[in-house]
């Protein structure tokens, strides 16, 4: 089971993450797309990092707006790979 990170680390991690937050046990991301299309269209670009990874992100899609989140559900909160994934969406 992957190691929780502690307040500190997290923080850290964090910060070195543009347009991510830190809401309670989860880090989050909203893109906004000019249509559903678009919107649909990144989120698909989601599926090979996630499953490489072995870890699957939490997706909440509006028409153009997709909001996603990530915890490691079997640790209770962040790990390492939480992070890792985030960095990986947002260079998509």
């Amino acid at each position: 089971m992957a190691q929780l990170l502690g307040e500190g680390e997290i923080q850290r991690k964090a910060s070195q993450l543009s347009g991510w937050t830190v809401e309670g046990k989860k880090i989050t991301t909203k893109k906004v797309f000019k249509d559903f299309i678009e919107a649909i269209a990144w989120v698909n670009k989601l599926v090979e990092p996630a499953e490489q990874a072995g870890h699957h992100p939490d997706i909440s899609i509006s028409y153009n707006k997709v909001t996603v989140s990530l915890t490691t559900h079997d640790a209770g909160g962040l790990t390492a790979k939480d992070f890792a994934l985030a960095e990986v969406i947002s260079n998509l």
